[in-house]
Order: structure tokens, then C-alpha cells, then sequence
């Protein structure tokens, strides 16, 4: 069977603890179960998030939706926004768990990507080393999204046309958010296999698009 993989990086650097953590933990909750009701997504939907603060850490590796339990997603009190290395492990893993094409058989489709920040980079060097990286993985969609009054989209710009900003962190605008993610992934199950990148749809009202 030919997986769609998702790959969900999430800033937990200090400024996400309380509120927003906890309002992006029930957001993913909600997310896994619309997609569970949907039978396709079921069937070929793979998910792998990636926290990152002053550490990096694969809290939940690629696994099959069916099968997926939600990790625990903890905040330090402070700290740095390192998504430059959070890039960097994810181009590592992707490298890893996503099924190439052989002649023989089909590889996974591509995969899709969403980055939610309510910062910016501590890492600059290693983030804009990283942007040419991720482009030449091929994902089907980079969706970013920046979160709260402090996030800074021009680093997202940089790495994606698809850029959202969330005006507020609290629990409707990442609960609208995450069930429009669910909507781009059961899109994704549907519509891959074209070559064409895919076509979001238009985002709830919470979120707005970065022109």
C-alpha cells in the first residue's frame, strides 16, 4: 500500500508553554479524529511530528494513522527556536522512512509538510542552509504557519509560498487550524499521484493568508 506522509513540526520553545501547547495538543487530537472517520486517509495517511526548542526531538515517528498514538508534547520554560535543525532531522527521516520509487514498485506519494511557529529561527544559519534541502525533497505542499503576534513570516516565505498567520494562540484559532490541516491531508489522499503540487483549500477565517 502507497503511504501519503505528513510531516507536522511544532515550536514548543518557552513562549508556546501553557495555553498555546495545550491548545495545539486538543487541535491534533481533533485533527486524528476527522481523519480517522475519513476510510482513505485510514488507509494510506502517515504521520511523524517533530518538536523543536532548544532541543529537537522525533516525538512521534512516521506511523499509520490506525496505529497512532499521539505523543506527549512538553514546553521548557525558555529557550531557543531552533528550526533550522528541526529541518535538518526532518530532511534526515524523510530520507529514511519515505518509500522511493523502484521499478518495480511505486513509492509512497509526496509527502506534505506543516511548520507552526509562533517565532522565528535561533538558528538562521542552519535554517536558510536548510531551505534548498527541503525544496529538493519534493513535498507536494509546504504549508507554514505562524502563530501569535511575535511570529516572523519571512523566514516561512523563504521556504514556501504557503504561508498563514494566526492572529491569536488560544484553543478556537489552532482548533480551526488543525481541522483545516486535516482537510489539506484527506485533499492530499485524494488528489496525489499528479505531479502537481496540491491545491489548498481556502482556510477558515481564523487563519489568514500571507499575500
Amino acid at each position: 500500500m502507497r503511504h501519503l506522509p505528513v510531516y507536522i513540526l511544532i515550536d514548543t520553545s518557552g513562549s508556546m508553554k501553557g495555553e498555546p501547547i495545550e491548545s495545539v495538543k486538543v487541535g491534533l487530537a481533533d485533527m486524528v479524529a476527522t481523519l480517522r472517520q475519513d476510510p482513505y486517509a485510514l488507509e494510506t495517511v502517515c504521520i511523524s511530528i517533530i518538536t523543536f526548542d532548544s532541543d529537537v526531538k522525533q516525538v512521534l515517528p512516521l506511523t499509520e494513522l490506525e496505529n497512532l498514538q499521539l505523543p506527549e508534547i512538553v514546553t521548557p520554560d525558555s529557550g531557543a527556536t531552533h528550526l533550522g535543525q528541526a529541518l535538518k532531522m526532518m530532511c534526515d527521516k524523510v530520507e529514511v522512512e519515505v518509500k522511493k520509487g523502484t521499478p518495480e514498485q511505486k513509492g509512497d506519494w509526496r509527502p506534505l509538510l506543516f511548520i507552526l511557529t509562533d517565532g522565528k529561527p535561533s538558528d538562521k544559519q542552519e535554517y536558510n542552509k536548510m531551505i534548498s534541502r527541503v525544496k529538493a525533497l519534493n513535498f507536494a505542499s509546504i504549508v507554514g504557519c505562524a502563530a501569535g503576534p511575535k511570529a516572523d513570516i519571512a523566514p516561512l516565505q523563504q521556504l514556501t509560498d504557503n504561508v498563514f498567520k494566526l492572529d491569536t494562540m488560544d484553543a478556537t484559532s489552532f482548533k480551526r487550524f488543525f481541522v483545516w490541516v486535516s482537510d489539506v491531508i484527506g485533499l492530499g489522499g485524494k488528489s496525489v499521484g499528479t505531479t502537481e503540487s496540491l491545491q489548498l483549500p481556502g482556510p477558515p477565517a481564523e487563519v489568514n493568508v500571507v499575500i
